[in-house]
């Protein structure tokens, strides 16, 4: 692949700026190819950052990162953004361990304002940076880009009402690349777009204001000129006025692959110091690769695929958690017309597309907005349903205190499908789903479930389906179901034991860990180490029958994919500690960290919960 421009202007900045609209095509050009043979290797994103190449090439022509702040909402868009600010030789290293994260990262470069991996947090933080320029006499500009996904978020709109009241050199960029907000047709409106996005237009329509106003009977004139120019315009944009009633200056919309009139916009948003701006941006999904513009939800988040056919390389036909979850929910809203499905925008992720065909009444896609999704569901069960939610565990966070308030105060019982539980690999920080045992379990009348297999996991779906509980929760991992030993049986109950009883060491685990616990006990039975594996298929709360199973065990060590701070280990030592357990004990999990961006097995690792590890570790406290 030839590179003309795109080095030069990684090492650069200022070269971006020498160069012709027709280079800045080219240079376009030079950066899809890029992003295409680059995510094809190491997955990611790449419809949303396909959609964004010319809309961030001409902010970076029209600002100046990192004086200027630019705010990426979700973060998954930035693809682009990194390679113009200096991380070009770098970009095959992208969600690579050690390498470049795929999305804001401030620790990795200063031109990366906030981190980010959850949508709606935009605006309201680039408010906050707004503010704070104005206390200290920045005159600097800070810039939003965010997408109309985000729109179904009530943080979003907290922001706008805020940040539309005050002063200060705030452009929000709308990438509008599929919900039609604002549709003016005809060559009229298409003229006016061109003229409204001139910021010469702003600056002979502020001089005339002025003028107006000092002459007799001048601001009456100009009083009666804005109002007959919001008719018109009101009328060509079908009464879109809500930004402006929100105190905002509303642009657009504007051709978001059209580098020189996105130039031009910018440049005119520029002019206003005595509001906050809206840039109202059409973007296409996957612009430029047609198998990600044909099918740009399958291209959103992506593994390794065939740049010529866009066909996934993965194992073809086989199933992971989701697909298994989507399949057994199916199964059961069959047999029971109570259960219903809500999702966050992530039907396909979490694998409900087939639930919402088979069972459309049924089915809720209730947009970004897991709070809305957790409240709505408690009123679901209010009403005699089964709701159950299924929720990537990193945006369940956002909805503790509607499940706290609205689902489990209300004694209403809401199901939740907890995706991604635990490490999620590549996605990194803000997607690892390491925190939600810990929260859940402080939730008054919790139940979580945390299966082993597919087999268990139709099993306790089923149990949450009947059981009596409020907030229940049943957790699953990313991917695909691990190694399970030749005695492996599905239970059912609420622990399960294996290994040899009375062991000096048990080995206290759940979920998608014990495959590694049994690959560590047969390791250690080869040295003549017998351990004892303590499963516990309903996490929380913990039955009693596994901490008198550990007390059998001179040594026991708790093994937990997620936070240590008020994880399930915790809670077991203090039931150990009341059953007055006198052998040693050791919980080994996260620690007060944020976890980076690295292969599963690599961050198993990493963190000592790796068969490998869990057998080194046993070994040392057999020796002492």
């Amino acid at each position: 692949m030839v590179i003309r421009y795109l080095d030069k202007v990684s090492d650069d900045k200022k070269e971006l700026k020498k160069l012709s609209y027709r280079e800045l095509n080219v240079l376009a050009d030079e950066i899809r190819r890029t992003l295409v043979d680059t995510v094809s290797k190491t997955g990611g994103h790449l419809a949303s950052n396909l959609g964004v190449v010319e809309l961030t090439i001409a902010m970076h022509r029209c600002f100046d990162t990192p004086k200027d702040n630019f705010v990426f909402d979700v973060g998954h868009q930035v693809y682009t953004h990194k390679l113009l600010t200096g991380r070009y030789k770098e970009f095959s290293t992208l969600r690579q361990d050690g390498g470049l994260s795929g999305f804001p990262s401030p620790e990795e470069s200063p031109h990366d304002t906030f981190a980010a991996g959850h949508s709606g947090a935009s605006v309201s933080a680039a408010y906050g940076l707004v503010e704070a320029k104005n206390l200290k006499g920045d005159d600097s500009y800070t810039v939003v880009v965010i997408g109309d996904g985000s729109f179904t978020g009530g943080l979003v709109y907290e922001g706008l009402n805020n940040a539309g009241r005050k002063k200060g050199k705030l452009i929000v960029i709308l990438n509008d690349n599929e919900m039609s907000i604002s549709s003016p047709v005809g060559s009229l409106a298409k003229y006016l777009t061109t003229f409204r996005t001139n910021k010469v237009y702003y600056k002979v329509r502020n001089t005339a204001i002025d003028v107006l106003e000092v002459i007799p009977g001048g601001a009456g004139i100009s009083s009666r000129l804005a109002m007959a120019k919001k008719i018109v315009k009101d009328y060509i944009y079908q009464n879109n006025n809500f930004f402006e009633d929100l105190g905002f200056q509303y642009m657009g919309p504007v051709d978001g692959h059209n580098i020189k009139a996105l130039c031009r916009a910018l440049e005119g948003a520029k002019e206003f110091d005595d509001k906050p701006v809206l840039l109202h941006v059409r973007t296409v999904k996957g612009m430029g690769y047609q198998p990600a513009e044909l099918d740009p939800s399958q291209f959103h988040g992506i593994s390794r695929f065939n740049v010529l056919t866009g066909e996934p390389l993965s194992v073809p036909g086989k199933k992971n958690y989701s697909d298994t979850f989507g399949e057994l929910l199916c199964e059961l809203a069959a047999e029971d017309r109570r259960i219903c499905a809500i999702t966050a925008a992530m039907a396909l992720g979490t694998g409900l597309e087939d639930f919402a065909k088979r069972f459309p009444d049924r089915f809720f896609d209730v947009g970004i907005a897991e709070e809305h999704a957790a409240t709505f569901s408690g009123g679901l069960a209010k009403g005699g349903m089964i709701p159950v939610f299924a929720v990537y565990s990193t945006f369940l966070q956002r909805a503790y205190d509607e499940l706290v308030h609205d689902v489990s105060m209300q004694s209403q019982k809401v199901i939740l499908a907890v995706d991604r539980a635990g490490f999620v690999g590549e996605d990194g920080r803000s997607h690892q789903g390491l925190l939600d045992v810990a929260f859940l379990k402080t939730i008054p009348g919790s139940m979580i479930y945390s299966p082993s297999s597919y087999d268990e996991l139709s099993l306790h779906l089923r149990r949450a389906v009947e059981s009596g509980g409020k907030v229940v929760a049943v957790r699953y991992p990313r991917g695909y179901e691990g190694y399970l030993p030749e005695n492996y049986v599905a239970s059912d109950e609420n622990v399960s034991f294996f290994g040899k009883e009375g062991s000096s060491v048990a080995i206290v685990t759940y979920g998608s860990l014990f495959s590694n616990a049994c690959l560590a006990m047969e390791a250690l039975e080869k040295q003549g180490v017998d351990v004892r594996i303590i499963k516990l298929n309903r996490v929380w709360p913990i039955d009693e029958a596994a901490v008198r199973e550990a007390t059998k065990s001179g040594t026991v060590l708790f093994f937990e994919e997620g936070i240590k701070a008020g994880g399930a280990g915790e809670a077991f030592a203090s039931m150990l500690l009341d059953a007055k357990y006198g052998g040693d004990y050791s919980h080994i999990a996260i620690d007060n960290t944020f976890v980076h961006h690295a292969a599963i097995k690599a961050l198993e690792e990493e963190f000592d919960l790796s068969p490998e590890k869990m057998a080194e570790e046993v070994l040392r406290r057999v020796k002492n």
